[in-house]
């Protein structure tokens, strides 16, 4: 019998953060020059930075190095939601767009802990 393993594709925490990107991105998209280059660029780096951080730590074979990248995607996950309070308090991007994101940050927070704390027991427990 053929072992099935888990695809970092087929995680709900990268999903997620794919999906948070995607709705970053269009954020980004919208901005002048000028907003992108105060704001948007970091924006958008710490946005993409989740799913590159938690595509990372799944690569890696070492309990610590996996935890390290999993807290570095937590940080730019937080950071990107300074960034987004930001644009909304500079009006910047409207509340529709605010909503859409904040539903996916929320969502996203709840399962990258939960990941976390998954990683954190499989590592215990062996």
């Amino acid at each position: 019998m053929q072992r099935e393993y888990l695809s970092l594709e087929k995680t709900d925490v990268y999903r997620l953060s794919r999906e948070l990107s995607l709705i970053g991105w269009k954020i980004y998209q919208d901005l002048s020059w000028q907003e992108k280059k105060i704001v948007g660029n970091q924006f958008i780096e710490a946005v993409d930075s989740v799913g590159a951080n938690v595509a990372e730590g799944f690569g890696r074979f070492h309990f610590l190095d996996k935890m390290k990248f999993y807290y570095n995607a937590r940080g730019s996950l937080l950071e990107a939601r300074h960034w987004l309070d930001l644009l909304a308090e500079r009006k910047l991007i409207g509340y529709e767009v605010v909503q859409s994101f904040l539903q996916c940050y929320k969502n996203l927070r709840l399962v990258l802990n939960g990941f976390i704390e998954a990683v954190r027991k499989a590592k215990d427990v062996s």
